[in-house]
């Protein structure tokens, strides 16, 4: 019995030796801030109207127009046409009003047609950019080139597959103008130099999903939702949902920090908003289940759920830092 209570303490020893020994050499080997790499051809988008490749704004800059609507496509030549032709549909109606928007289609180093799909909306409307990585970045890394390409004040990004019924938009607004006490399109100056997070949520829709997925997949899914409660934040019942409103401001605070690039870059992105005491909402939208999903639903779990774990890790050890941004 003695001998098997040293053999368990020398275990726990050796356990813990091995944790800081990890941490150290993780805190050693990493950078605290991000350094984004960003190609010289995608500093760059084609104007049809000019026939003339023009630069990309930076999101330093001042706010242009009211709304940028930023959507990340991975070969998403088919998925993409219904979702452009529901939002442009959408944001037309409003610009007979004297509203201003673009649409940033970032295609995330596509290997189909997605960038020529893109294109054929810019050949008809001077408010479609297309950004094409010249490789793979990851959702969040798309994301983020998209929003320091934007003039917006305020910033959408949207998943390309149409899940979220996109005059929905309208809810985060009113969530926006409640937080602010302000409606964007008629103090844009003033919302772009404020602070705040809206985000879409299907949390709602979660019993009505749970009866038609698998006693697995339904595992994995509380599995990542605990993992997400328990190590980075909390309140936010859905912080996967692709569809999110920010002002100038924040998506500058937030995108100049943020490590992730896959997958669980929202919830990095959430959790750094929570750490500055950003506020946020959530706000229960209109979503339908788009076949077609590149989420692979065991592989890609797993690497939410690492991420999830290097995210509290790296964040608790001071080995990643919050970049400071300059205020406006």
């Amino acid at each position: 019995m003695i001998a098997l209570e040293a053999l368990i303490g020398y275990f726990a020893l050796l356990a813990v030796c091995f944790l800081i020994l990890f941490c150290v050499v993780l805190y050693a080997t990493t950078k605290p801030y991000p350094k984004v790499w960003r190609h010289k051809d995608e500093n760059y988008f084609y104007n049809f109207h000019t026939g003339e490749r023009e630069m990309f704004p930076s999101l330093s800059d001042d706010w242009s127009v009211h709304l940028s609507i930023i959507v990340p496509a991975y070969n998403e030549e088919e998925r993409l046409l219904p979702m452009l032709d529901e939002c442009i549909e959408y944001l037309e109606r409003r610009k007979r009003f004297g509203f201003t928007y673009e649409i940033i289609v970032v295609s995330d180093g596509s290997t189909d047609g997605t960038v020529t799909a893109a294109q054929n909306y810019s050949c008809k409307y001077d408010t479609v950019r297309v950004l094409s990585l010249v490789k793979n970045r990851g959702k969040g890394g798309a994301i983020r080139l998209g929003l320091q390409s934007a003039r917006g004040s305020v910033l959408l990004f949207a998943d390309a597959d149409g899940a979220t019924k996109f005059s929905d938009i309208e809810k985060l607004e009113a969530s926006l103008q409640q937080i602010l006490g302000c409606d964007y399109t008629k103090e844009p100056e003033k919302v772009a130099s404020s602070d705040a997070v809206v985000c879409g949520s299907r949390a709602h829709l979660e019993k009505e999903e749970t009866a038609k997925r698998s006693i697995f997949r339904i595992f994995l899914m509380h599995g990542f939702h605990f993992l997400v409660w328990l190590l980075c934040v909390r309140g936010i019942r859905d912080t996967q949902c692709g569809f999110k409103l920010l002002t100038r401001k924040t998506a500058r605070t937030l995108f100049n920090a943020l490590h992730v690039e896959q997958w669980a870059f929202d919830v990095e992105m959430l959790y750094i908003a929570q750490t500055l005491g950003l506020p946020i909402t959530e706000i229960a939208v209109t979503w339908t289940e788009i076949d077609g999903s590149k989420v692979v639903p065991i592989w890609s779990w797993l690497q939410m759920g690492r991420d999830l774990g290097l995210i509290w890790l790296k964040y608790r050890i001071g080995a990643w830092k919050i970049a400071k941004v300059k205020s406006d």
